[in-house]
């Protein structure tokens, strides 16, 4: 797959991942759609891409899930079509069980699940009459196993790949692919950005998190799995292993977890 004459959409394209994706994006023949809730930061990215000419804003907020079924006809009038869909938007959650406040879950829920679904339902009629289209996820690698502290986050993660594994399989005959990205440690806000027990953010850099992939490593080669169709993809350092530990012997993995520096 190329991205060659293709109309991209990326949710949460103001900072971090889905803004890397958008100026690396933008040196391909593609057109890019960019959305998330600030406007005046999604126009400052759309100004540091390569062809702002080929670039559109569309704010959106996933929580507000009965907004997006008239936020993707916009977007499809954007240019006429879409072929991708990155499902990049997102929230993550720092607190012990214990303290979290049932809200902090449902909020997780809300936007990181049912946003993203609401969403890639929205847009499913038109990639089903175009025969064709591909949704890309970005899960986590807390998607597949968990940690401590993040339960809200990898409760939504989890429930990201039950939803997209089985629209990979019902649409298969209608030629829509579906790719789940899952990070390790990536250098971005998003631990600042977590929301801790009361629902206020953490506001500060987590040691792994700080040493994690950068966000243009990460970038090239989230690119580069969406470009072979991949069915999901692991991308960070060492913590990837943990994948196949968990299948190899899930206790292990809980001891490895419980020494690990992950808080």
């Amino acid at each position: 797959m190329t991205f060659n004459n293709k109309v991209v959409w990326i949710t949460g394209a103001s900072s971090g991942i889905g803004k890397s994706l958008a100026i690396t994006l933008s040196n391909e023949n593609c057109k890019l759609i960019l959305s998330s809730r600030r406007k005046e930061v999604l126009e400052q990215v759309k100004n540091e891409c390569n062809t702002p000419e080929n670039i559109s804003v569309l704010p959106l907020d996933l929580a507000e899930t009965d907004t997006l079924k008239n936020i993707t006809e916009t977007a499809i009038a954007c240019f006429g079509k879409i072929d991708i869909l990155i499902n990049n938007g997102g929230i993550s959650q720092r607190s012990s069980i214990i303290d979290t406040s049932i809200a902090v879950d449902r909020k997780l829920m809300e936007v990181d699940y049912l946003g993203t679904v609401t969403l890639s339902k929205a847009l499913l009629p038109h990639f089903v009459a175009n025969k064709s289209g591909h949704y890309v996820v970005v899960s986590s690698l807390m998607g597949k196993f968990s940690s401590p502290f993040r339960s809200a986050y990898c409760g939504a993660k989890h429930a990201l790949h039950g939803f997209f594994d089985a629209l990979r399989l019902e649409h298969y005959k209608d030629n829509i692919k579906v790719t789940m990205i899952c990070p390790g440690f990536v250098n971005t806000d998003v631990a600042r950005n977590a929301l801790t027990a009361d629902g206020s953010k953490q506001t500060h850099q987590d040691e792994m998190t700080e040493k994690g992939l950068t966000v243009d490593v990460f970038t090239k080669k989230m690119i580069h799995a969406i470009k072979k169709e991949k069915f999901e993809a692991y991308i960070g350092k060492k913590e990837t292993f943990a994948i196949y530990l968990k299948r190899i012997s899930p206790r292990l993995l809980h001891k490895v977890i419980l020494k690990s520096k992950v808080r």
